[in-house]
């Protein structure tokens, strides 16, 4: 099993920058790629960005060029610096661990509202 806690979301006014971020414990060398997703009311939840152990990284066309993601492998953490947010960003944002051999592992969310 994989544990994943997220923090730092919270409310903002366009063009503003949060951090979240994602620390991991549990089965965590069994961790492959780590990523955040985001849900929007009444929307599916789809994908932000994801980082592989080791280091590669894929970005939602959406927010490139506006968010970082950044991973700590010694401390296995995951932070995503998320700047210029627009109101389109307003989501529930999950932190997700993917592993080898246990699957997928989802993170409580943490919520972030932008603010026209």
């Amino acid at each position: 099993q994989v544990q994943l806690v997220e923090s730092g979301g919270g409310l903002v006014q366009a063009g503003g920058s949060l951090r979240l971020s994602c620390a991991a414990s549990g089965r965590t060398p069994n961790i492959n790629v780590m990523g955040w997703y985001r849900q929007a009311p009444g929307k599916q939840r789809e994908l932000v960005a994801t980082i592989s152990s080791s280091g590669s990284t894929n970005y939602a066309e959406s927010i490139k060029g506006r968010f970082t993601l950044s991973r700590d492998n010694l401390k296995i953490t995951l932070s995503l610096q998320m700047n210029s947010l627009k109101p389109e960003d307003t989501a529930v944002y999950y932190c997700n661990a993917l592993t080898d051999y246990y699957g997928a592992f989802w993170g409580q969310g943490t919520q972030v509202t932008v603010s026209s």
